[in-house]
């Protein structure tokens, strides 16, 4: 899917290494609710049934990569995918530090906004974002999605606890 200055691709056996850098980069450890590094072996498996449409899998990972570039900067995913009530929940990560803060989050996010309602015909997305992360908040708003509640002390991090807000998009 091309969308603006970015494409959504499915992954690759290429993406193996790039994997296994961002979720083992326990900075992103928090929003992902992982407490365990993943081996390579784990994600080979994982890119060998990534082929598997998001109807047997219940989720969806997509490869933000750069028009013109091939360049790999983030991964956008689906997940809890629920065709009966048609919704699905929806996060993002922007990994390389340099093509952040260049609107390519919220190309993305509108391009897969885009293929869920129109494609997959769903009613619905949500996602979950700490109470601290206002880019994530501030990006999801700024598309149309909209708070409908608070987790309290939802996540435990070295700080102390986190609230987790709840945002919901409900198609028109």
């Amino acid at each position: 899917m091309r969308c603006e200055k970015i494409s959504l691709r499915a992954l690759e056996p290429e993406d193996l290494e790039l994997l296994y850098e961002w979720e083992n980069n326990d900075s992103y450890w928090v929003i992902s609710n992982t407490v365990t590094p993943f081996s390579k072996f784990t994600l080979k498996r994982y890119l060998k049934h990534s082929h598997k449409n998001i109807y047997e899998t219940g989720q969806l990972r997509l490869m933000i990569e750069l028009i013109g570039e091939k360049k790999a900067i983030g991964a956008i995913d689906l997940f809890d995918f629920d065709p009966f009530h048609k919704r699905a929940g929806i996060g993002i990560l922007i990994a390389d530090e340099t093509q952040k803060r260049k609107g390519y989050a919220s190309m993305a996010l509108k391009c897969l906004i885009q293929y869920c309602f129109t494609t997959l015909q769903l009613h619905q997305l949500y996602c979950n974002i700490l109470a601290n992360n206002t880019e994530s908040i501030d990006l999801f708003e700024k598309l149309g999605f909209v708070r409908i509640g608070i987790k309290k002390d939802w996540v435990q991090t070295a700080d102390g606890y986190l609230d987790e807000y709840m945002f919901q998009l409900i198609k028109k």
